[in-house]
């Protein structure tokens, strides 16, 4: 049995202290000890990308580093890209340009485009790939994630808010706009 290592990590903007063995990975750490699930664990050996997140604004594979590794960084996940109940104007770009398919990649895909976007505030299509290029989706063919970031990165666009938020009005609009009938 191993031995538990303290460590402090900040995870989307809080400070968080636990007792860790040594060999957990940062991705069970995520999601086991402090519950957030949006951080898919896909192929446990960094290929594919569904379990980035951020460490000290860079993305990074958490299935292959290991939780004791980030005592001290700062971590953003998937849920710490935006305000609760609220979507980025990433995601939401996601949303506009059908990004989302089965869904399974799409954490780690949101995490690679908010750091290229926090580096490169308007990135052209090949940053764009390159950024995403460690990142595998089955469904979408990619293009739709690069219009997606291109969207998102237009001067002017703003997010047209949370779909869920808005679905959920009675009467209002639909996840797309449009006055339901």
């Amino acid at each position: 049995m191993s031995s538990l290592v303290n460590i402090e990590i900040k995870v989307n903007g809080v400070v968080r202290q636990r007792a860790v063995e040594p060999r957990t990975t940062l991705v069970d750490f995520i999601r086991e000890q402090l519950g957030l699930t949006g951080t898919h664990v896909g192929c446990e050996h960094g290929i594919c990308g569904a379990c980035s997140v951020m460490l000290d604004g860079d993305p990074v594979r958490s299935c292959c580093m290991f939780a004791v590794q980030a005592d001290g960084s700062e971590v953003t996940t998937v849920e710490g890209l935006a305000p609760r109940g609220c979507l980025s104007k990433i995601q939401d770009a996601f949303c506009e340009t059908h990004a989302l398919q089965c869904g399974y990649c799409t954490p780690g895909m949101l995490v690679a485009c908010h750091a290229l976007v926090e580096k490169t505030p308007q990135p052209n299509e090949d940053q764009i790939r390159d950024a995403i290029g460690g990142n595998i989706c089955r469904c979408t063919g990619y293009q739709q994630i690069v219009d997606a970031v291109k969207l998102a990165t237009t001067p002017g666009y703003e997010p047209k808010g949370n779909p869920v938020a808005r679905a959920a009005d009675p009467g209002n609009t639909s996840i797309r706009g449009e006055q339901r009938g």
